[in-house]
């Protein structure tokens, strides 16, 4: 059996309450630990490097601008101190369209939500983009 790359093109997302979660464009999933460095008085002159605190990054998502307002709402709760936290799962599909990796993402919020860019000359979609956080991120088995 061949083991192709993934087509970065080929994925679906889903938020948890959402109908109409389509995006053109997802970055930033990842994670990562700080480094402790660490050392003894009596040990040669060399640190020790020691995991830290785990953080994951802002996963940033684009898709064209529509009049659905389910976004504009679930960051509406943010900024009136009401905070709404979705999990939500990002899925990577195969060629025949069925899911072959999924991340899944962990009490998410929105902390950035910018309109589309306006402008008289341009012939190109309106496109708006949305920045999530989240406590934590799982390749699911």
């Amino acid at each position: 059996m061949r083991n192709d790359p993934l087509s970065q093109f080929n994925f679906i997302l889903q938020i948890d309450g959402l109908q109409s979660a389509g995006f053109t464009e997802v970055s930033g999933l990842s994670t990562e630990s700080e480094v402790i460095e660490y050392r003894e008085g009596n040990e040669l002159p060399t640190m020790r490097k020691l995991p830290g605190l785990i953080k994951y990054g802002n996963i940033t998502l684009k898709r064209g601008y529509t009049l659905n307002r389910e976004l504009w709402e679930w960051r509406k709760t943010t900024l009136d101190g009401l905070t709404l936290r979705k999990n939500c799962a990002i899925s990577l599909l195969d060629e025949a369209r069925q899911p072959a990796v999924r991340w899944n993402i962990y009490e998410a919020f929105i902390t950035k939500l910018e309109f589309p860019a306006l402008k008289s000359s341009a012939n190109e979609a309106a496109v708006e983009s949305i920045e999530l956080v989240c406590e934590r991120v799982e390749l699911a088995e």
